[in-house]
C-alpha cells in the first residue's frame, strides 16, 4: 500500500536482523522486499483462538481451542495404506490424545516438544479424552507465551510456513510500525473514525479481538478506496480544465433531422439518455460517459442519435466493435438507416482491403463513420475532424487503448463507451469511476424475449426435440459448453467433444459448425460470417459467442455445464437469441447436480433483469470475474472487498469529491502524502501527473 515511503520502511530484508538469510530469495519471489512490503502484507484471514481453555477445563462434546505442547508422536498404517497419525498433547500437567486419519505428511510435520494451538470438539474411547481432526497452528516459543486470541494467516508459497512468516511480521512489526507515515488527514480520520496507521497495523497483524481487527481492516480498505476515488475525481476535474473538444449542439433542426432518420420512436429511457448525451456533446469539455444497458434496451439506436448529432456539425466519428461480424452488423443498420442521405461510411477491420486508399479519405474528411475493431486502434489512421469515439462493449478494451485512440485526432474528441453487461453500482463507481454514468432499462410493461429452462437428465430428449423442431422452422441455434476441450478430471464438457457427439447424433441431418477460442480469426469470422448469413444452422461453441454476435434468426439456445459460468455471463449469452421479434428460447444443463449450482442455476431462470443477475452473481463470485484488472488498467485492490466494503465505496467518493472540490491540485500540506500515493498508483492508468 505505500508508496513514498519514509526511509527506514525502505530497509532491504537483508538488513533485517529478524529476517533468516535463507529465507529472502523465497520473500521476495511473493514481492516482499522491505520493511514496508512486510508491514503492508496483511493477513488473508484469522485463526480464533480468543476462548482458549485449559486441557483441564476440557469436557466431552465440547468444542475447544488450546494451547498445548506434543509430548508423543506415532502412526499406524492400515492393511489398506491408510495411515493415521497420533499425538499425545500436555498442558499444566493434563493430558489429551490427537488424532488426524489420512494426512501422512503429518508425520513429518508434528514433533515432540512443538507448541501446537488446537482447535477442534473433545470425543471420548476407552474413558480418554480425544480430539480428532483438529485444526491446528505450529507456534514458535514468542507466540506461545503471547497466547494471541487471533492468530493471522498469510499467503504463502512454496519454501515458507505459516509459523516463519508470523514470526518475521511480528518482529518487523515491532521495530517499523512506529515509522510508517499516515497518509489520511485527521479531519477525514475524525470524520469517519478511523485509528491511525501505526494503531492499525499493529491491529491487523496482532488484533487482540475481531473489534481490532474489523477496524485496521476498515482503515485500510477505506484509505484504499479513497486513493482510487480521489484519482478518480482527480481525473474528471482535470477533463473540465481541457475544454479542446468541438462543440456539437442539439439544434431543433438537427434533432428533427435525427428523429426522422430513427425507424421507431425512442422509449422514455431512451429519450432521457439520448438527452444526457447531447448536453455532453454540446459542451467543449470531452464526454466522458458509460452507457450500459441491458440486453434489449437499445443502446445502439441511442449511440447512432450521437453519430448523427457528431457529422451534423461536419465532423467524423468512430464506431468500435470487439468483433469483425458485429462491426459487419453495425455499419449494415447505419447503411440502412441512413440510406439516400449524404453520409459517407466506412468499414475498418482485420481485412480491410485498399487501406492505402480508405485511409486518405479519412485523412482528407471525405468519410463520416468509421465503424471498424481493435484494427482502427493499431493503424495509422489520422482524422480531420474526429469528434465522437464510441466503443461497444467496453470491457473488451483497456484504458490504455482508449489513450490510444486520442492520438488519431489532432483534439480530443468526446467519448461514448457502452457495454451490455449490467454493472452494480460499487462496480459503476470504481472500475468506470472516471466516466458520468447513463443506464438505459427496457420498458417495464415490454413482453419477455427469452424463456429459460432448468433442464435435466430426464427432460433431455424433450428440449432436444423441441430445439431441432425451432431449426426445422427455419430458425437457427447455439449449442454452448464451458471448455475447449473435455478432460478425464473435469466435470464440465468440452466443446469438441460436444459437437463430435451432436453431429453424429441429434444434429446429424443440420448444419453445424464449430467456434471457439483456439480457431484462427480468419477461421472464427469465417464461422460467424456463414451462420450470420444462413448458411450454417447451429453454432457449437465456447463463451466466445458472449458479446459481438447479432443474428437475429438464432432464437434457440442449449448451455452444457452452465454452473460452469457465472450468472452475468449466462445473461449475456442468453441475450443472443432475444435479437428479433420471434421470442427466445435457452435451456440450461448442469454437470454436478449440486444443490448449489442448481439453486444459482435457478436464479439465472427466474431473474430476466439483468442488473439484479449482477449483483446476485457479484455476491456470488465476486467483482474480479466481472471485470478484471487487465480489462480495466487498473492495479487490483490489495485489501477492500468491493462486495463488503460497499458502503465504504459511496463514503470514499463522497469524500474525495469533497477533497477535489476545495483543492483540486491537493497542494495542502495535508494531503501531500495522499497526492503521492494517487499519483504513483493510478497515475498511468488514468493519465494523471504527480503535480506541486
Amino acid at each position: 500500500m505505500p508508496t513514498q515511503t519514509p526511509k527506514p520502511l525502505l530497509t532491504a530484508l537483508r538488513y533485517i536482523p529478524a529476517i533468516p538469510s535463507e529465507l529472502i530469495p523465497t520473500l521476495e519471489k511473493i514481492g516482499l522486499k522491505s520493511a514496508a512490503d512486510l508491514l503492508f502484507y496483511f493477513p488473508r484471514r484469522y485463526e480464533d483462538y480468543q476462548e482458549v481453555i485449559s486441557v483441564r477445563e476440557a469436557t466431552l462434546g465440547q468444542t475447544v481451542s488450546l494451547m498445548v505442547t506434543v509430548r508423543e508422536v506415532d502412526h499406524t498404517v492400515s492393511m489398506a495404506g491408510k495411515m493415521t497419525v497420533y499425538a499425545l498433547v500436555e498442558q499444566d500437567g493434563h493430558y489429551l490424545r490427537i488424532i488426524w486419519f489420512n494426512q501422512p505428511y503429518l508425520v513429518d510435520k508434528i514433533k515432540v516438544g512443538m507448541k501446537l494451538a488446537l482447535h477442534g470438539t473433545v470425543t471420548e474411547r476407552g474413558g480418554r479424552l480425544q480430539i480428532l481432526q483438529p485444526k491446528f497452528t505450529v507456534m514458535d516459543a514468542a507466540s506461545a507465551q503471547l497466547k494471541p486470541t487471533l492468530l493471522p494467516v498469510y499467503g504463502l508459497t512454496e519454501g515458507l510456513k505459516q509459523k516463519d512468516i508470523r514470526r518475521i511480521v511480528r518482529k518487523v512489526v515491532e521495530r517499523f510500525a512506529d515509522q510508517a507515515e499516515e497518509a489520511l488527514p485527521d479531519a477525514v480520520r475524525q470524520e469517519l473514525g478511523l485509528c491511525d496507521i501505526q494503531t492499525a497495523i499493529r491491529w491487523i497483524h496482532a488484533p487482540e479481538s475481531n473489534t481490532q481487527a474489523d477496524e485496521a481492516r476498515r482503515r485500510f480498505a477505506f484509505q484504499e478506496l479513497l486513493i482510487l476515488q480521489v484519482a478518480l475525481a482527480k481525473r474528471r476535474h482535470q477533463v473540465t480544465l481541457e475544454p479542446s473538444a468541438p462543440a456539437l449542439p442539439l439544434t431543433p433542426a438537427i434533432e428533427n433531422r435525427i428523429r426522422q432518420r430513427l425507424p421507431f420512436q425512442l422509449t422514455d429511457s431512451q429519450e432521457q439518455v439520448f438527452h444526457e448525451i447531447a448536453k455532453d456533446l454540446e459542451r467543449n469539455i470531452p464526454m466522458n460517459r458509460l452507457l450500459h444497458g441491458d440486453v434489449g434496451s437499445g443502446k445502439t439506436a441511442v449511440a447512432i442519435c450521437a453519430l448523427l448529432q457528431t457529422i451534423a456539425h461536419g465532423h467524423q466519428a468512430i464506431f468500435m466493435a470487439p468483433t469483425e461480424i458485429l462491426a459487419r452488423q453495425h455499419e449494415r443498420t447505419l447503411r440502412t438507416w441512413l440510406q439516400s442521405s449524404r453520409v459517407k461510411i466506412a468499414l475498418w477491420t482485420g481485412s480491410t482491403s485498399h487501406r492505402q486508399q480508405l485511409a486518405e479519405r479519412i485523412h482528407t474528411g471525405e468519410i463520416d463513420i468509421v465503424v471498424g475493431t481493435q484494427a482502427i486502434v493499431e493503424s495509422e489512421l489520422q482524422f480531420a475532424r474526429l469528434g465522437l469515439i464510441i466503443i461497444d462493449e467496453q470491457h473488451k478494451f483497456g484504458v490504455r487503448q482508449r489513450a490510444r485512440l486520442k492520438q488519431l485526432a489532432n483534439h480530443d474528441p468526446h467519448y461514448l463507451v457502452m457495454t451490455a453487461t449490467p454493472i452494480p453500482r460499487t462496480i459503476s463507481m470504481t472500475v468506470f469511476g472516471d466516466l458520468d454514468v447513463s443506464t438505459l432499462v427496457r420498458p417495464a410493461n415490454a413482453p419477455p424475449l427469452v424463456k429459460t429452462y432448468l433442464g435435466s437428465e430426464s427432460k433431455r430428449d424433450k428440449w432436444w426435440s423441441f430445439f431441432c423442431k425451432k431449426i426445422d422452422h427455419g430458425r437457427q441455434g447455439y449449442v454452448i459448453a464451458p471448455l475447449v476441450d473435455s478432460t478425464e478430471d473435469s466435470k464440465w464438457i468440452g466443446v469438441e467433444g460436444l459437437y463430435e457427439s451432436l453431429v453424429n447424433g441429434v444434429l446429424a441431418n443440420y448444419r453445424v459448425d464449430l467456434l471457439h477460442g483456439r480457431q484462427s480469426a480468419e477461421e472464427k469470422d469465417a464461422t460467424l460470417r456463414a451462420f450470420a448469413n444462413g448458411q450454417t444452422q447451429v453454432i457449437v461453441a465456447t463463451s466466445v459467442v458472449e458479446v459481438g454476435i447479432d443474428v437475429p434468426n438464432a432464437t434457440v439456445m442449449t448451455i452444457e455445464s452452465a454452473e460452469r459460468f457465472g450468472l452475468s455471463q449466462l445473461h449475456q449469452l442468453r441475450g443472443r437469441v432475444c435479437r428479433s421479434k420471434h421470442m427466445g428460447y435457452v435451456c440450461v444443463f448442469s454437470s454436478s447436480g449440486t444443490a448449489e449450482d442448481n439453486e444459482r442455476l435457478r436464479a439465472f431462470v427466474e431473474h430476466a433483469d439483468g442488473f439484479q443477475l449482477a449483483e446476485i452473481d457479484m455476491q456470488l463470485r465476486g467483482p474480479g470475474n466481472l471485470f478484471s484488472t487487465e480489462q480495466t488498467g487498473f492495479p487490483p485492490l490489495i485489501i477492500a472487498d468491493l462486495i463488503r466494503d460497499s458502503a465504504l465505496v459511496t463514503q470514499a467518493r463522497e469524500m474525495a469529491a469533497k477533497i477535489v472540490a476545495a483543492d483540486p491540485e491537493l497542494k495542502q500540506p495535508e494531503l501531500e502524502r495522499l497526492r503521492r500515493q494517487m499519483a504513483f498508483r493510478y497515475g498511468n492508468a488514468l493519465d494523471i501527473s504527480d503535480v506541486g
